[in-house]
This record gives C-alpha cells, sequence and structure tokens, in this order.
C-alpha cells in the first residue's frame, strides 16, 4: 500500500508529517496492486508453531521479582539471623523486631506490586498498535499478537517494532540512531532490512516480519537502547552511599559488642544473647530503603491516576530536580488543531486554482497531521487530479512537494514549506509573512518548483504562489503551566521548527517571561560554549533542526543545568533520549513514546506541574525520614562502642528499642514520607542527611549512656539492671521524640497531633501495668526519672542549638 505524505512543514514541530518521494514522471508510472498480506489461516498456523511476537512490551518486574527483591537483602538477611537467635533465647517480646521487618516487607510488596498493576495498565492504554495487513485489509493490532511473515505498514513517526524486509517503499527514510548512534536517516528500498528499534522520518510503505520474538535480537537491542534510563538517582545511590557506610561501622562495633557481652561480662548466656541482639538490630536502618520505594511507588500510582505514564520510578525524582524545561510548540504550548485562516494568492495567482491545488496535496496523506488537516478541511479535493511523485518534508529541509496530474494533460511540481526557507531573502512576500508571524500565525508557502522534485535543491528558482495562514490553538492550560514553572525558577526554552517570530508572538500571548528574545537557530554558533551562552541568554528559537534540538540539550547540560525536553514528533526523539528527562504527549509518535521517560498520555502539559510535585515530595520527605533512621543508626552504634570500652551490660533489650524506633521513627516516618510537601529539591543528598545525622546521634548516645551509668551509680542490688534500663529508654525516648518534633517542622495540626500520639503511646505503656512488664520497663523512685527527664532536656536543647548551627556554618 501506498502511503502518501504530509505536506505540512512551516515547522518540524508536529514531527508526524507522512509524505511519499519520488521524482516528477513523464507519466504515471503502471499501478501495481499491494500484497494482500497473510490470510487468516496462515495467522493461525504461525501461531500454532509458536512464530508469535512475544517478547513483553514492558520491562517491568514480575510479582516473583518484587517478592525476591524486597525479601533477600543485605539487612533483611542480617535481622533475619538475629530474629531466629531470638526466637529461641528470649521471651517474644524481644523477637518482636522480626515481625516488623515481616510487615514492612510485605508493605513494600504490595506497594510496588499496586505500582507495577499502575503502570502497565497505563502502558497497556499508550501502546502503540502498529498497522498489519492481513486478508489484503490493514488493521490494528497489538505488538504481541504479530506473526512471523506478517505484512506491517509504515509511516512517519512509526517504529520498527520487528525486524524485516521492506516489500514497499514510497520514498521510506528510516533513523536506526537508536541502535547505531548515527542521526542521518538511511533510505530503504524493496529488499532492504529494517531492524527493530528504529523508525520512519520521511515516506511510507510496508515490510515484512522476519523475525518475531525472542528470535529477534535486534528488537531484545533496541528496547534496550531505546529506553532512556536515568543515569543518576541521587536519591537511591545517596541512600546505597549511606548503607554501605553503615555496613563499615556496624561490622567491627558488632563484633566488638559480641564479645564485650559473651566473653568479657561474666553474664547469664540468654541475657547476653538478648542484650547483644539489642544492640545490633537497630544500627539496621532497615526502614529507609522500605519507605523510599514506598514513597515512589505511590508517587507513581497517583500520577497514574492524572494518565501520567512514569516509565521509570527515578524519572519522578529527576523532572524535580529540573531547572530547565524545553518545549516543543506544537503539542505542547499550542492544540493539535489547526485553522486556515486565509489563503493569500500571490503575483495575480487564482485563490480557487490555489484551492485546488492544496487540496489535491491534501487529498495524497490518508493520515495527515494537524497543518495538513486544516488545509483539507478548508481545501476540498479536486476531481480528476492525481499525485504522480513526491517529495518527504524534511526537518533540515523545512518543506515537501509533490508531482500532481490536474486531470488535462498537466502535469505541475509543487512545493509547500516554509517561507524565509523557500524565498530569497529579499523576496516582497517575506515581508508580509513577517507580519503576520508577528501575530502569532503559522505561514506556509505553496510556490511552484522550477524543475523536478529529484535534483539536488528542489527549491530553487522556485515560484512563489501563495500563502497559506494558519491559526493555531493555544492550549488552555499552557499559560498556568508556564507560570508555574517560572515561580519554581525553572526556565522554559521554547524550541520549534516554525519561525522563531511566530513562535515568540504565540509564547507572549500565554505570558512565558523573555518571549520577546527570540533567535533564528539557523544564526546559532555550532562551539558548544558560545551555544551555551546563547541559550541562556534567549527564550525562544525557531528554525531549529532536529540535529540543532540535541546539541541545544547538550550545550545547557554542559552549563550544569538539569534539562527535561517535551515534544510529542519523530523530530524530537535525538533530544528527548539525550535530555536528563524526556517528556513525550500520548499523541505523539511511536517512537518519542518509546525514548521518554515520562508519558503523557491525557496530552495535557499542565500535568507536568503535579510530576515536579510529586518529585519534590519524594525527595523532601525522604530527606526528612532519612534523618530520622541515620540518627538511630548513629547513637547505636556509639552506644555499642560507650558499653564496650566501660565494659558494662548493653542497657537495652530489644523490645525496648523495638518501642522506641515504633514509635519516634518508624510509624512516624511513614506518615511524614507520604505527607505533601512543595520544597525545592536540593543536591548533596547524603551530606544534607548525614550533617544533621551525626550531631543528632552523638548527643542522643552521650545523653543515654549519662543516664544509664548515673543510674547504676544510684541504683545498687542484683536486680537493679531493668531500673536502671528504665532510666536509660526513657532518656532515649525524650530525645528522639525531640527529634522527631524538629524533623516535623513546619508544623500544621496532623504532625503536632503526630508527635502528641507517639508521646501519649509511650505514656501509656508507662502507666498500663501488663505493658510495663510486657516491654520490662518500669521507673523506680522519682528522682532518677526526674533525673532522666533533665538529661534529655538538655540533650534536646543542645540538639536544637546544634542543628541551627549547622544550618549557618555548614550550608550545603
Amino acid at each position: 500500500m501506498t502511503q502518501r505524505g504530509q505536506v505540512d512543514t512551516g515547522g518540524s514541530d508536529s514531527g508526524n508529517s507522512r509524505i511519499d518521494t519520488g521524482a516528477e514522471p513523464d507519466a504515471a508510472p503502471p499501478a501495481v496492486p499491494p500484497e494482500p498480506g497473510l490470510s487468516s489461516a496462515e495467522v493461525a498456523e504461525a501461531v500454532a508453531r509458536g512464530e508469535v511476537n512475544d517478547v513483553p512490551v514492558r520491562s517491568s518486574r514480575s510479582l516473583a521479582e518484587i517478592a525476591r527483591a524486597n525479601i533477600f537483602t543485605r539487612f533483611n538477611a542480617i535481622i533475619g539471623v538475629l530474629w531466629v537467635i531470638m526466637l529461641f533465647v528470649a521471651p517474644i517480646q524481644d523477637s518482636l523486631f522480626g515481625f516488623v521487618i515481616v510487615a514492612n516487607t510485605g508493605i513494600g510488596i504490595f506497594q510496588e506490586w499496586r505500582a507495577k498493576r499502575t503502570l502497565d495498565g497505563l502502558a497497556v492504554i499508550g501502546e502503540a498498535k502498529p498497522t498489519v495487513r492481513r486478508d489484503g485489509r490493514p488493521g490494528e493490532i497489538s505488538t504481541s499478537e504479530i506473526v512471523l511473515g506478517d505484512l506491517i505498514e509504515i509511516g512517519p513517526g512509526d517504529k520498527i517494532v520487528v525486524d524485516g524486509e521492506v516489500r514497499e517503499a514510497d520514498g521510506l527514510e528510516v533513523d536506526e540512531s537508536l541502535l547505531t548512534g548515527e542521526a542521518d536517516p538511511v533510505v530503504k528500498r524493496p529488499g532492504d532490512e529494517v531492524m527493530s528499534g528504529s523508525f520512519v522520518t520521511a515516506g511510507g510503505g510496508a515490510f515484512r516480519a522476519t523475525k518475531v520474538g525472542r528470535e529477534a535480537y535486534a528488537a531484545q537491542l533496541a528496547e534496550e537502547a531505546s529506553r532512556f534510563t536515568l543515569v543518576h538517582s541521587e536519591l537511591r545511590s545517596g541512600i546505597s552511599t549511606i548503607l554501605k557506610y553503615v555496613t563499615w561501622m556496624m561490622v567491627p562495633t558488632a563484633i566488638g559488642l559480641v564479645v564485650s557481652q559473651l566473653v568479657v561480662r561474666d553474664n547469664d548466656f540468654k541475657n547476653a544473647v538478648a542484650r547483644t541482639v539489642g544492640g545490633i538490630v537497630p544500627m539496621v536502618p532497615e526502614g529507609l530503603v522500605l519507605l523510599t520505594s514506598v514513597a515512589f511507588a505511590i508517587g507513581v500510582i497517583r500520577l497514574g491516576r492524572k494518565q501520567c505514564l512514569v516509565q521509570e520510578l527515578p524519572a519522578i525524582e529527576g523532572l524535580a530536580r529540573v531547572d530547565t524545561v524545553c518545549l516543543d510548540k506544537t503539542g505542547t504550548l499550542t492544540e493539535g488543531g489547526m485553522d486556515v485562516q486565509a489563503i493569500r494568492p500571490l503575483g495575480g495567482a487564482d485563490e480557487a486554482y490555489v484551492r485546488r491545488v492544496l487540496g489535491a496535496l491534501g487529498a495524497g496523506d490518508p493520515r495527515p497531521n494537524a497543518s495538513l488537516q486544516a488545509v483539507i478541511d478548508a481545501c476540498p479535493a479536486p476531481e480528476g487530479w492525481r499525485t504522480t511523485g513526491t517529495l518527504p518534508f524534511s526537518s533540515a529541509r523545512k518543506y515537501s512537494g509533490a508531482s500532481l496530474d490536474e486531470g488535462d494533460a498537466t502535469h505541475r511540481t509543487w512545493l509547500l514549506g516554509a517561507p524565509d526557507v523557500l524565498l530569497h531573502p529579499g523576496a516582497e512576500a517575506l515581508a508580509e509573512t513577517d507580519a503576520l508571524n508577528e501575530r502569532g500565525l503559522r505561514v506556509l508557502l505553496l510556490s511552484r518548483a522550477a524543475g523536478g522534485l529529484d535534483g539536488p535543491d528542489p527549491g530553487a528558482g522556485a515560484e512563489p504562489t501563495a500563502l497559506v495562514v494558519l491559526e493555531q490553538r493555544l492550549r488552555p492550560d499552557a499559560a498556568d503551566t508556564l507560570r508555574y514553572f517560572e515561580d519554581q525558577h525553572v526556565a522554559a526554552k521554547v524550541i520549534s521548527g516554525d519561525n522563531a517570530v511566530s513562535v515568540g508572538a504565540v509564547a507572549g500571548k500565554l505570558g512565558l517571561p523573555g518571549a520577546e528574545r527570540t533567535y533564528d537557530a539557523r544564526k546559532l554558533p555550532k562551539e558548544p560554549e558560545a551555544l551555551a551562552d546563547t541559550l541562556d541568554e534567549n527564550t525562544v528559537f525557531g528554525r531549529v533542526t532536529p540535529q540543532q534540538k540535541r546539541d541545544m540539550v547538550g550545550a545547557l547540560q554542559a552549563h550544569g543545568h538539569t534539562v527535561a525536553m517535551t515534544g510529542d514528533g519523530v523530530n524530537d526523539v535525538l533530544a528527548l533520549k539525550d535530555a536528563d528527562i524526556g517528556v513525550s504527549m500520548g499523541s505523539g509518535s511511536e517512537a518519542t513514546r518509546a525514548v521518554a521517560q515520562i508519558v503523557l498520555l491525557n496530552n495535557s502539559f499542565s500535568t507536568l506541574p503535579s510530576v515536579v510535585a510529586e518529585g519534590r515530595r519524594v525527595i523532601g520527605n525522604i530527606t526528612r525520614v532519612a534523618t530520622l533512621f541515620l540518627v538511630k543508626t548513629v547513637y547505636s552504634v556509639l552506644l555499642a562502642i560507650l558499653v564496650v570500652l566501660s565494659q558494662t551490660e548493653y542497657p537495652f533489650l530489644p523490645r525496648h528499642l523495638t518501642l522506641l524506633s515504633t514509635l519516634t521513627i518508624g510509624v512516624p516516618a511513614f506518615f511524614l514520607a507520604l505527607a505533601p510537601n512543595k520544597e525545592r529539591a536540593q543536591p548533596h543528598f547524603v551530606k544534607r542527611v548525614m550533617r544533621y545525622a551525626i550531631p543528632g546521634g552523638v548527643i542522643a548516645a552521650l545523653a543515654t549512656f549519662t543516664t544509664y551509668m548515673t543510674a547504676r551509680a544510684y541504683y545498687t542490688g542484683p536486680d537493679s539492671l531493668p531500673a536502671e534500663t528504665s532510666a536509660a529508654t526513657l532518656t532515649l525516648f525524650l530525645v528522639s521524640l525531640w527529634v522527631l518534633a524538629i524533623i516535623a517542622r513546619p508544623y500544621t495540626w496532623w504532625r503536632v497531633g503526630l508527635v502528641a500520639t507517639m508521646a501519649g503511646a509511650f505514656l501509656v505503656v508507662l502507666a498500663v501495668p501488663w505493658l510495663q512488664d510486657f516491654f520490662a520497663l518500669r521507673l523506680v523512685g522519682s528522682v532518677m526519672p526526674w533525673a532522666a527527664v533533665g538529661i534529655a532536656v538538655i540533650a534536646a536543647a543542645l540538639i536544637e542549638v546544634v542543628w541551627r548551627l549547622v544550618d549557618r556554618r555548614l550550608p550545603v
């Protein structure tokens, strides 16, 4: 089947230009009947033989893989061994930490499974369905339903989904950059091979599937190459770094604690084991990784409800760190639809004849884009006219062409594209074009070619015939979204294939700051440093080629910017792939959706602020709760070291630290990690967390150990250890509660209620007799408990002062 092409090309924004290529013939070539494709019986036989393209369209983990990843972790192994030991040597109260780990792991598996279902469901909605010809009729099917030998029709923007051999080609050009890294499109003719993962940039045709499923090695390679992966997730890599440091601290400290409790001290064996485990368990920040995964997963679910497909979880974080967003005008600032406002003949041309020419150009494309659809709506196809040859649109060339048989033995060749490309600099029509562009209107030039379409420069000497004035429909939500980015100090750069003045006028209508600073990309410097300076100084860029878009993204990154790129056309693919975060519209070409990390299935630019907000919520909240977890790790390690050096019993049983961790970290962290948070994402995650966690943990450990040693001197007798432990527990709880109170700022009613509820729960444990027995907590007398409170108050005040000094003296 012949795929006729799109003749729009006032710009490269849509990227879906469909137009055939070919030289102008003297006479129309004889019609060649298209191949019918496989019959239903042949398809059934192929399915029975297992020759089906059964490679999963998404690379999400299975439920078994999710469970395995959450269960078999380094820290779960440590906690699991200690739990088994405690089940044999101590009461069930001292084994509660194991049940907490089981519950946390279950929550993690459930949330990630929910996120997987959301992602997979959205992926099905956003999945492109290739057109396959069977029984002589084209129809859309799922990629997984393609069988060996299927005849698949393709056009610009379509991704090659399986390996195959070209059977029909009408100016077919394929971009194989996702496989080879070479950006120049490759012309394909019947008999040539096409590989999965490449995509069509111009022309159309059909190819027969020669390799499907896991037989198509190129398909697997392309799926990996085309799925952009966030190279650096500061949050995840930061947590990995922290866990590595924790392991280094934990191993020697735990060994020293074991030796001191089991060998040096002449303790009862079971009690010594229990207190040894009680010293090791709190060193492990076991809930930190869990809460990070849960926060990301819930973010995915929330965005999924807004029809936003996040192809990879760290993309949420990445967009929150973006400081520059490059916007493709069409489909982002403007809606897909356009209207022909006027057709202005030039040089005495007859408007009725011009309309027939435009109608014939539109009739040649079975799948017109927005610009050509507007022309088709305004100019019906004339009877008896026929397209005999076409030249596909090129983003570098900025125009397309077609040879028309006008039905009366007259053959003429026409070009439709950018006026400032087809006209010479002094042309009279350029002044009129500039005036229209300044009003934000899009202008195409219809001109009659001086020669054929197969020459080196078909546009040379073309005779201007008419201006086609198109009015673009602004997205109603674009102005608010641009205002949001301005408020968040995110610079917006409009990068378009259209005339810069026209794009600037559109951006100005939407209130984009700096919209008057327009720049013609044909004059851009080629040196990366000079290019980056130009990008920093200007806001709107027109006549940008696909390679320039890629270069511009690279130049901005070289200047230290974190760049997001939005787009929906095949001409945006290279820039989307190179950007830190690629954002594609759901209605965009399949190629753009393949390389983007975030796909807006509802095609709404206004969804982006929600993605930014989710990322900021995750980053800000995980930074908060990481401080909670690591304060505990620091004071646990230091307490163990102090116990080893002083040759005393470890003050706590596992049940005490399970209670403290639950009330001051576990439960509060869960609420804080999922709370709203609009703080702007800050870099240097590890430094930001550790500069609070280390002094906080040191002060908490010293205060607790001071209370413990004071209680050892105050209480006497063989049964004094429980009283000493209770006093130390009181101090540690109060200090940890104050750390929670600081982390919970700024206060809202529910944050105050959260801290108060945790304090009340601890008071209940101290007041209810059976809970006192269960947790082995009983405050003896009044002097030592009040001394414990006094030490905790001093420690809390010291943490407050030190953290404020850290903010002033050690800014990140």
